[in-house]
């Protein structure tokens, strides 16, 4: 028991209730992935578009909200958003339980959005925080190995209770929400580094506002989160568009996606810390570009699949993808961002996820009802080759200012891996 020993003491208390707290909300979130957007389909009587707009609106409100939300991390702490975030978080999917008409799924999605935007800003600045840079990559590894570990059985488990009551699942998540919530309200300590809370405060009392984000200066940050789109776009086709596509294929369209889903899991749970810590060998502008590749492989993969076994090798690409690109990308933002704006950082770049969240799901059901499943993939591959080759280029000119030059807060830059 020595190494299990070693293993907790490697990791802050705060980054093991994160663990904890991310099984157990995403075990219970990965019960509703694979019939969300049916439900949504089926409440809207069959329109697919209305469906997606619907959804549409969690990420359009964390575009909105989310800069927002990293402004109040960096001056507030990480905590308090963390709790608030979950709470909200909690009440709006108990709320999907009982919702019939179109304003108060639209209302409980918008409420999704907010809590969303203001925890993951929070969470990931307070990895920051917390651990060296040096285990960065690894800890990002470790939270995406716990998001994972729900995916392993919880979209099977979904279904099953999507045939006897959906409001089962929503009740089960709103809970899961609760007692994550509970936990970090008692176990996790705020960890806002002193220095960035003494300049919060002094600029506080001389403007009353946090200090200021000069956008001019963190073009980096920008162009990264642009070249990101592609990735956070075939995410959002794969929730949305990808049950719709099997749809039309197969029989048993669901249980399919919810295998797919399982699978992807699985390999996470098994693979990510090794991966992790193989790549860190690597260049991280060479990592990212092997994950942009692969990525690209998935969309023709789905397109065009004529059976399970393609569609398989397709999702295991997909998740070696996401294993290379999540903890590299996430470390590369870590390190760029100035202690006083880590917050806004995660905020901005994950603006991607919401700006892909929100267009996301309309673009593809009017490409899926125009063109077909197999050519709007296909288009995603050719988006990410497109991407991968900006965000090589993007991570490479930072990684040589780094070498070259002393990180500055008006310009950062990442470190090698």
């Amino acid at each position: 028991m020595v190494w299990l020993h070693n293993l907790i003491a490697r990791y802050d208390r705060a980054i093991w209730i994160r663990v904890i707290g991310t099984i157990l909300t995403t075990f219970a979130g990965f019960m509703l992935r694979p019939f969300l957007a049916f439900y949504l389909y089926d409440k809207m009587d069959g329109n697919l578009l209305l469906a997606a707009m619907v959804t549409s609106l969690q990420p359009l409100t964390s575009i909105i909200s989310g800069y927002f939300a990293g402004s109040l991390s960096d001056k507030y702490g990480r905590k308090p958003l963390m709790i608030a975030a979950l709470l909200i978080e909690s009440v709006s999917m108990a709320g999907y339980v009982w919702a019939e008409s179109l304003f108060a799924f639209a209302a409980l999605t918008i409420l999704n959005g907010v809590g969303a935007s203001l925890f993951w800003p929070a969470a990931s600045a307070q990895v920051t925080d917390i651990v060296p840079e040096e285990k960065r990559s690894e800890v990002f590894a470790l939270l995406h190995t716990a998001l994972n570990l729900g995916a392993a059985a919880g979209p099977l488990i979904g279904v099953a209770l999507y045939k006897i009551n959906p409001g089962i699942a929503f009740g089960i998540c709103s809970l899961a929400l609760f007692i994550y919530c509970l936990l970090i309200a008692w176990q996790v300590p705020e960890t806002l580094p002193k220095e960035a809370r003494a300049r919060a405060k002094s600029s506080k009392e001389e403007s009353n506002t946090s200090p200021r984000f000069v956008w001019s200066e963190h073009k980096t940050l920008f162009w990264m989160a642009l070249a990101a789109v592609p990735v956070s776009l075939l995410y959002s086709q794969v929730e949305i568009i990808l049950p719709q596509h099997l749809r039309t294929k197969y029989d048993d369209f669901l249980t399919i996606f919810a295998t797919l889903l399982t699978i992807n899991g699985i390999l996470v749970v098994c693979c990510q810390i090794a991966i992790a810590k193989f790549a860190e060998r690597f260049p991280a502008h060479r990592v990212i570009l092997t994950a942009y590749l692969f990525l690209a492989c998935v969309g023709f993969g789905y397109g065009w699949a004529p059976g399970m076994i393609v569609l398989i090798l397709a999702e295991t690409m997909f998740t070696i993808g996401e294993m290379l690109y999540g903890p590299q990308i996430q470390k590369a933002i870590s390190v760029m961002a100035p202690d006083e704006f880590r917050g806004r950082y995660f905020a901005v770049f994950g603006a991607n996820w919401g700006i892909t969240g929100t267009i996301g799901p309309s673009v593809g059901a009017l490409a899926f009802r125009n063109f077909g499943g197999a050519y709007w993939f296909s288009a995603l591959s050719v988006l990410l080759l497109i991407g991968g080759m900006y965000q090589y280029r993007f991570v490479k000119k930072a990684i040589r200012r780094t070498k070259s030059t002393p990180v500055s807060a008006e310009e950062p830059a990442i470190s090698g891996s």
